[in-house]
């Protein structure tokens, strides 16, 4: 199964494409990001701005080609703090799916923290132990304290980046006395939860997120030394994080620019991010930090996974959409499935054996095969009419990957089960063009036939053959038991059948065979 997930924070968009692989890890196969700045001048209730707003669709309908690509099976898209934060976040998150076609959803501050927790529990070895996880947002900040089957700890700080350098940053370079504010200001709102963790005794510190990694791997570049390839689990010391606070709070926005491996677009933040990590690791009594390059996107992935296990076993066995939806409904609705599967195995028989009378092709096979799966879910409403309920609940069971038309035949077909042919009368068959109605006559005469074949639902009938000739069809029946329940069930539905190929047919119980021996059914 392949799963796209979003993140749509405050500064930038992320997205991931994973592979979920067989033992439920997953392998991303691409990854991009876009520096939006949602959250400029649209937090603390304010509205997102219309450039904000624009930079975040266009990159989302970016993101949406990309993952469509990828033949994606599910998008799982999460907007944070920005969003769930402003006075038109509800008309934003309309706007993506009106554009985009993707269905995000706001997560509230803890969840946020719960979800990243997972992420870098993922990507960074706890060895059985607790650790804690940081990670800073453009206008939250989350931390939270567990193991990693999940944290015990988790809150949500309104001291993103942005949101801190829009009230404190002021000056270029900063003044001390904004910077005393500052760090009074992180203190109050995160101080009791940090010393709440510090007297666990923390082993471990992991940090993640855009603003960590950047300034995590300026630290670990210290002596003129290159940064390291991959991030994650790089160990910075809290000492050479406390060392670029002060260079980078001494520097004019000029100079920031010039610092090498600092991104020029995170060069505002700089300041701002390089005092919010010296002062929560100093909060905890941290000696160092693990940098891991899992975040939000990442959680969502593992907690979909987590809850959709036996979804995502079913997308790997039916990776046909089409297929997929059909058995979801057909097991949402209770569906006895080896009488389905029976039924439709005598259904297609019937139609691949008459091919040359009917002369219907591989689309029309395919729409019997799936009404036959669902033509008895009616009975999850009720046993009586309950071919007009599976009438109603395939018409609206939400079937993917089907034209509207499509899914009436099938309807119209299951519907038709119990008598075989389709009854004129019924507004929705009416409607139908001529030559489609036609082939609702067919698939409903082999449905009802191959209902009938089953009417004990014991699988009583082996196989079937079928002899045409150009005045008489027969069809033999090999049963694997006694089956004249069977035959006189599907007899009562030989007309529609005769109409459709044109001739009379005959139903022929061939004897059963036991040890070798013919078995004579009873007359």
């Amino acid at each position: 199964m392949r799963l796209a997930a979003i993140d749509i924070g405050t500064n930038s968009v992320h997205m991931i494409v994973v592979q979920v692989k067989p033992d439920l890890s997953f392998d991303v196969i691409d990854r991009e990001k876009e520096m939006v700045r949602l959250g400029a001048g649209g937090l603390d209730g304010r509205a997102l701005t219309p450039t904000a707003v624009n930079a975040a669709l266009q990159a989302l309908l970016k993101f949406k080609r990309l993952a469509d690509s990828y033949q994606v099976d599910e998008i799982i898209a999460a907007a944070t703090s920005a969003t769930r934060e402003a006075e038109n976040g509800g008309e934003f998150l309309a706007a993506i799916a009106a554009k985009t076609g993707i269905h995000a959803r706001v997560i509230s501050g803890e969840e946020e923290a719960r979800l990243i927790h997972l992420a870098a529990c993922y990507g960074i070895d706890l060895g059985g132990g607790s650790g804690v996880v940081i990670d800073i947002g453009g206008g939250s900040t989350e931390i939270t304290f567990g193991p990693a089957a999940g944290a015990r700890l988790a809150r949500s700080f309104k001291i993103g980046v942005i949101r801190l350098t829009e009230r404190f940053v002021r000056t270029d370079p900063l003044e001390p006395r904004d910077e005393r504010r500052l760090v009074t200001h992180i203190r109050d709102e995160a101080g009791g939860h940090l010393r709440q963790i510090a007297r666990r005794r923390v082993a471990r510190v992991i940090g993640t997120s855009g603003t960590i990694l950047s300034l995590g791997t300026l630290a670990s570049q210290e002596g003129g030394e290159p940064g390291p390839s991959d991030v994650r689990n790089v160990r910075v010391p809290v000492k050479a994080l406390h060392r670029l606070r002060k260079r980078l709070v001494a520097m004019d926005q000029q100079q920031r620019l010039a610092v090498p491996g600092l991104d020029p677009r995170r060069a505002d933040l700089a300041v701002a991010g390089s005092i919010l990590i010296d002062t929560l690791l100093e909060g905890l009594g941290a000696s160092e930090l693990t940098l891991c390059d899992l975040a939000l996107r990442e959680g969502l992935v593992i907690d979909y996974v987590r809850k959709n296990a036996s979804h995502i076993a079913q997308v790997d066995q039916y990776p046909d959409i089409r297929r997929r939806s059909v058995l979801e409904l057909a097991e949402r609705c209770n569906y006895a499935a080896t009488h389905a599967r029976q039924v439709s195995d005598l259904a297609c028989a019937l139609f691949d054996q008459t091919k040359r009378v009917h002369g219907l092709g591989a689309r029309e096979r395919e729409w019997l095969e799936f009404a036959a799966q669902l033509h008895d879910v009616g009975l999850h409403i009720a046993h009586e009419g309950h071919h007009k309920h599976s009438y109603y609940l395939i018409t609206n069971g939400g079937l993917r990957g089907f034209e509207p038309t499509e899914i009436e035949i099938i309807a119209l077909a299951a519907r038709a089960h119990r008598r075989g042919t389709p009854k004129k009368s019924d507004g929705a068959f009416s409607k139908l063009p001529r030559d489609l109605r036609a082939t609702v006559r067919v698939l409903s005469a082999f449905l009802a036939i191959a209902e009938g074949l089953d009417r004990s639902q014991t699988q009583a009938i082996a196989r079937l053959r079928v002899s045409m000739r150009r005045d008489l069809c027969v069809i033999h029946l090999t049963p694997r038991v006694d089956a004249e329940l069977e035959a006189w069930a599907a007899g009562r539905h030989l007309v529609p059948l005769e109409r459709v190929l044109g001739r009379p047919v005959q139903m022929v119980l061939e004897p059963r065979r036991r040890r070798g021996r013919a078995v004579r059914q009873r007359p």
